[in-house]
């Protein structure tokens, strides 16, 4: 396989601004532990807004690459690496699984250092750490594949590893995104009841219940506290699960539980934006976590989740509701915030 010299990169160049397509110079030579990929699809994470909007603070790697979720084809690999080799099809993911850590890369933009992490999908090509990379079987879907790199494996994670959701117990998700659509299929998945999704956008809420919610509330509509406590009863809600990291709806979450119920956090505040709660009941069984990709194992999950969809058990094409060249990219990320995009909006390189 020919090695690109270049490559087309999305560029955040400055916070809360558009990001900069431009042609970037790939290194020359392949360090330690790192793969160069071919990208065919990326997701497009609510984690990359949080980045571009400055979320968690100032941003010290200022000008640097984007994207933590992708499928791709494996062109050339660095010494040290032996779990994937010259064209395998693989997953490419922000988890760590096995294999080298690599020093991060940095690409070349006229003269000026563009900094990357040990994974980026918003260009056509991409130097990877070996350990963010999955190999998966040469017929896969290369677009649903994209999906594995977070969407998939963050909500199945979060059902399954931090919060625990057992057959019969309810549900709520509170954000009905992309993360969100995959938290409600797999509370599903394991016989929760009920299971509530809560967003501002029908159109997210219509496809929540093509996921499996039994019950869709939109809070520009109605009082979703109240309407929660209608469909949870008495008891209480033994799962919320909040994809917002707004404080107010954390905490909100956190009334509506039950006295064991249990609060999992996967959207994370913005710098400064504290909770307050009162902590008595964590003493005794009420809980509230947070969740870190949900704790996802990738050479373990992500098979097993392609298992499923090969088998039909998962409805991951009916997710990608929005497709758009990499040219496009700002078109996109406007989807999202606008509310447009109702599930998971890809990028074709």
């Amino acid at each position: 396989m020919s090695r690109p010299c270049t490559t087309l990169a999305a560029i955040l160049v400055e916070q809360r601004q558009p990001l900069v397509l431009a042609e970037v110079a790939l290194p020359r030579a392949l360090d330690v532990g790192q793969v160069l990929v071919e990208v065919h699809y990326s997701g497009i994470c609510g984690s990359q807004l949080g980045e571009i909007d400055g979320a968690k603070g100032e941003d010290r790697f200022l000008p640097h690459l984007l994207g933590h979720e992708g499928s791709g084809t494996v062109l050339d690999t660095g010494p040290g690496v032996r779990g994937v080799q010259a064209g395998d099809k693989v997953v490419l993911h922000w988890r760590k699984g096995p294999g080298i850590e690599c020093a991060p890369p940095a690409y070349d933009w006229d003269g000026r250092r563009v900094n990357a992490g040990w994974v980026t999908t918003f260009n056509r090509h991409a130097v990877v750490s070996e350990n963010r990379l999955t190999r998966i079987p040469p017929d896969s879907d290369m677009e649903v594949a994209a999906l594995f790199g977070c969407a998939v494996t963050t909500g199945f994670g979060v059902v399954q590893n931090n919060a625990g959701v057992r057959i019969g117990e309810s549900v709520v998700v509170y954000g009905a995104g992309g993360v969100g659509l995959n938290i409600v299929q797999a509370a599903a998945l394991v016989s929760a009841h009920p299971i509530v999704a809560v967003d501002l956008f029908d159109n997210r809420l219509a496809l929540a219940r093509q996921m499996g919610a039994t019950h869709t509330i939109n809070a520009n509509a109605e009082d979703a506290s109240q309407r929660i406590r209608e469909i949870a009863g008495a008891a209480g809600v033994d799962h919320f699960i909040d994809n917002t990291g707004q404080p107010a709806i954390i905490q909100l979450g956190y009334a509506l539980t039950g006295p064991q119920g249990r609060v999992t956090l996967v959207g994370v505040p913005r710098k400064g934006h504290d909770l307050t709660i009162h902590s008595l009941p964590l003493h005794f069984g009420k809980a509230i976590s947070g969740s870190h990709g949900g704790e996802t194992v990738p050479e373990r999950d992500i098979p097993r989740y392609q298992a499923l969809f090969r088998a039909g058990r998962l409805r991951l094409r009916e997710l990608l509701t929005h497709r758009y060249r990499i040219e496009q990219i700002n078109d996109a990320i406007a989807g999202m915030r606008s509310g447009e995009v109702s599930g998971r909006c890809v990028l074709l390189m």
